[in-house]
């Protein structure tokens, strides 16, 4: 039976030492190392990509204002640039 002195259990020094060596001499010898998957590289480029997409407004402001600017001036309406804008239109829904 071991008694401990003033209140310090002389066991508890001795596992306490033999835990860290051992922590230690784990720590020295394994070398940790990580490999990702090409599809996993893709899916979280994807999940980036959805972030940005999802951070980012629809709406332009600085675009609309231009074109606001654009459309005061009388000369800017015209012939050549209602046909433009017909021709992106029809071109955007597929026909």
């Amino acid at each position: 039976m071991i008694n401990g002195i003033n209140s310090i259990n002389p066991l508890n020094n001795v596992q306490e030492t033999r835990k860290s060596e051992g922590i230690s001499k784990a720590r020295a010898t394994e070398s940790d190392s990580i490999s990702v998957s090409k599809e996993a590289e893709k899916m979280a480029e994807a999940y980036y990509l959805d972030k940005v997409a999802a951070e980012t407004p629809d709406v332009r402001a600085d675009r609309i204002a231009e074109v606001r600017e654009k459309i005061k001036d009388p000369a800017y309406l015209n012939d050549a640039v209602f046909g433009s804008a017909a021709d992106k239109f029809l071109t955007a829904l597929g026909l």
